[in-house]
């Protein structure tokens, strides 16, 4: 792999913090902070050559455009974030005493008594399936996304980041202004509120952490250019709809089939049956439902209104609420079992006394019942961010084909239209996965804290 002018500073800078990262650390653990410096410092300088040896360092080269270098530089210190992390987690370990056995801090969990030379082989088959269709895959899709190839060519021709630079086209909009703004003034005020101990820092705090995400997301859509900014779009308006209407409706209907009526073992039944359907029949179900030609919808409204029915293949917007009504349909059955499962296990002995205190219905369902249910809530959105981001595609291929005019073509549909073209199809799907590692991300940080185990 050559080395470039432009590589020197970025290994020196990546040196510098992960040796700043690994003292902190090391420091924090009362450990030698030179020790954790040396060992994160050089994961960090090292960790680069992970993702610029299979690009043999092309974006650096001379004469490469600035979106060819951000994009380098970027894959330059994710490589050094990687390595990094695990040197900071088993670098802490070996150097306490024990070693790598200061790994598994848990007093609870259990240890094979002749050590790792029994555990080994019995994690083998499972570390082997894990190597072969998980990472080697991962692997094999950043190859193929360096290079542009055809499907069923056999010519391949090494293209660098253009996949990836195809896509990008940063621009400065209105919207992004905006919210940069709204949180530079909220986050003034909340500090304000904080330092002066007035009862505005909460929803002031609350506020600021909205605007700061609704600043991420506009500045990664004006990261992308016109072409791919509208699929991913397309991606966050599905994905909060098919995740919030879940979650809402999932709980008022699980509350209502937990009340002690008559029968309402038949009614869980079949409130949960859909979720036994498979994303594509949802898609072919509403299709004939909302054909606006002979679906059975559009017959009903006609006979009743004596208005034309909308057609939802020539309105963007309705296409889209087709899209999220569908794939609520399908995964509500899944959120109604988890929140009946977690309405069964709030205190009853708390609600009755919140209710003897002068609480009302809806103070009762905000101040106790949902708290109580934050563990289920969490697992729920994890679980309905990757079913929207991964099967809603079997519904959107189904019942609009990612129509009209690109309106429901979401991040996994934009791959499957690319499928001709190999490599654009595996950098698109790259990002899908940056997408999906980021969410999550931000779920856990923003979510996951909120999460009340009760005992």
């Amino acid at each position: 792999m050559p080395i470039y002018p432009l590589m020197l500073p970025l290994f020196a800078a990546a040196i510098i913090i992960g040796a700043l990262i690994g003292w902190a650390a090391w420091r924090n653990a009362e450990l030698p902070g030179s020790r954790g410096a040396i060992l994160v410092g050089a994961g960090a300088g090292a960790g680069p050559l992970l993702t610029m040896y299979p690009l043999q360092a092309c974006t650096f080269e001379p004469g490469r455009t600035n979106q060819d270098i951000a994009v380098g530089v970027l894959a330059f210190a994710a490589g050094a974030a990687v390595i990094a992390g695990i040197m900071v987690w088993i670098g802490r370990a070996l150097s306490k005493p024990g070693g790598v056995s200061n790994l598994d801090v848990d007093n609870d969990s259990g240890t094979f008594r002749q050590g790792a030379s029994y555990a080994l082989p019995l994690l083998a088959p499972t570390l082997i399936v894990i190597a072969l269709f998980l990472y080697w895959p991962l692997f094999e899709t950043l190859r193929l996304s360096t290079l542009l190839t055809q499907r069923g060519s056999h010519v391949e021709r090494f293209v660098c980041v253009d996949n990836y630079t195809r896509l990008l086209g940063p621009t400065f909009e209105w919207w992004l202004y905006v919210p940069l703004i709204a949180l530079a003034i909220v986050a003034t005020a909340a500090w304000a509120a904080k330092k002066n101990e007035q009862d505005s820092a909460t929803w002031l705090g609350h506020l600021r952490g909205w605007l700061l995400l609704a600043t991420i997301l506009a500045a990664a859509t004006s990261a992308f250019g016109p072409a791919y900014r509208s699929v991913f779009v397309t991606t966050l308006i599905l994905t909060s709809g098919v995740v919030v209407f879940s979650l809402v409706l999932g709980l008022a209907i699980a509350m209502l089939v937990s009340q002690p009526i008559r029968g309402r073992g038949i009614y869980r039944t079949l409130l949960i049956w859909p979720f036994a359907l498979s994303p594509p029949i949802a898609g072919i179900l509403f299709f004939v439902m909302f054909d606006p030609v002979a679906g059975i919808v559009g017959n009903f409204y006609e006979t009743l209104t004596g208005l034309d029915f909308p057609n939802y293949r020539h309105d963007p917007t309705l296409a889209r609420a087709l899209v999220i009504v569908a794939s609520v349909w399908k995964t509500l059955g899944f959120t109604i079992l988890f929140y009946i499962a977690g309405l069964q296990n709030v205190s009853r002995e708390m609600l009755e006394a919140a209710r003897v205190d002068g609480a009302g219905p809806f103070k009762r369902l905000w101040y106790f019942i949902i708290p109580s249910l934050t563990p289920i809530t969490f697992f729920l959105i994890v679980t309905q961010v990757t079913y929207a981001f991964f099967e809603v595609f079997g519904t959107i291929n189904y019942l609009t084909g990612g129509g009209p005019s690109g309106a429901t073509t979401d991040a996994l549909t934009a791959v499957w239209l690319s499928q001709e073209w190999i490599g654009d199809g595996a950098a698109r799907s790259l990002v899908l996965f940056a997408m999906v590692l980021a969410v999550t991300a931000w779920q856990f940080h923003a979510t996951g804290r909120r999460v009340h185990y009760g005992r």
